[in-house]
């Protein structure tokens, strides 16, 4: 009877280590050490935080033509890294004006005060009490960050931000800001027929139940900034920031035709273009001089 007892043992053993074998490895432990920025990885319904080992150096400083919203956004995360009460932050309005950079260069800023970002995808928020079980006994500050966040109709992930947002007692956390960017105002697409149930009664006007979801989310951000399109002096200015910091600062005037052509075929007059230009002008003064040489 004990050798049979043995040899069954011995096959249990067997499959256990197949067994074994074939189930994923654990998540890996956040690197808190070695890394401010993570981005949160999903592989089927398992999740972790991967550092960003290369996290975009922008500074404040970089940030042209935007002075309000920095000033409003750096006040609130001095508030939040203090300790202090601050609010959740939602960056909207046209692309490539600086919402982006702004949080990124708020982390380059206050890193040594503690702040880390983490990046979510809008369809990894339903990960969201996972991400806020890894945090919660940090002593570090977190900025959650959503960029080019939007919702359609009935997004699951949707919810599970307006929950975190609310602030309820099961995920509410004072080491945690949520930061949106988005080029929606209300984070949601606004159809015209929206407008059908808006009704108007004694000079008030009523919005449909659809247009009051849509900006119940919004109105859970205590910080609601706007980014508008920059004029053309803003513009050249920034593109002239960036010239200098690619060491062709003296070369606006010579640049600055092609500069307004750059943002002309490009329907934008926005930080972006004009980096994009400045690194273009950059390269090919670069590639010039060594040809010639």
């Amino acid at each position: 009877m004990e050798p049979q007892l043995n040899n069954l043992i011995d096959r249990l053993d067997s499959l256990l280590d197949r067994a074994e074998r074939l189930l994923p490895a654990p998540p890996p432990l956040p690197h808190w050490k070695t890394a401010n920025a993570f981005r949160w990885q999903r592989q089927g319904n398992r999740g972790w935080l991967e550092p960003i080992t290369h996290a975009d150096t922008i500074r404040l400083a970089d940030l042209i033509g935007i002075d309000r919203q920095k000033n409003a956004v750096s006040r609130n995360v001095r508030q939040f890294i203090s300790g202090l009460p601050a609010n959740n932050i939602l960056l909207w309005g046209s692309r490539g004006t600086g919402k982006s950079s702004l949080l990124k260069a708020l982390l380059n800023e206050f890193s040594d005060q503690g702040l880390r970002l983490i990046e979510v995808d809008r369809n990894d928020l339903l990960q969201l009490p996972e991400i806020l079980n890894l945090v919660a006994e940090r002593p570090e500050k977190f900025l959650l960050f959503c960029d080019d966040l939007s919702f359609e109709k009935d997004d699951p992930g949707y919810k599970a931000l307006k929950v975190v947002l609310d602030g309820s007692l099961t995920v509410s956390l004072d080491n945690l800001l949520v930061c949106a960017t988005s080029n929606r105002r209300h984070l949601m697409p606004e159809p015209q027929s929206d407008n059908l149930a808006t009704q108007h009664e004694d000079g008030e006007i009523h919005f449909g139940e659809s247009v009051e979801e849509r900006i119940s989310l919004s109105d859970r951000f205590g910080l609601w900034l706007a980014f508008h399109p920059f004029n053309q002096d803003e513009y050249l200015q920034i593109v002239h920031h960036w010239l200098d910091h690619y060491g062709h600062g003296d070369q606006l005037t010579e640049a600055r035709e092609l500069a307004l052509r750059w943002a002309l075929t490009r329907g934008s007059r926005s930080g972006r273009t004009a980096w994009q230009f400045a690194r273009d002008w950059a390269g090919s003064q670069a590639l010039t001089d060594q040809q010639q040489r």
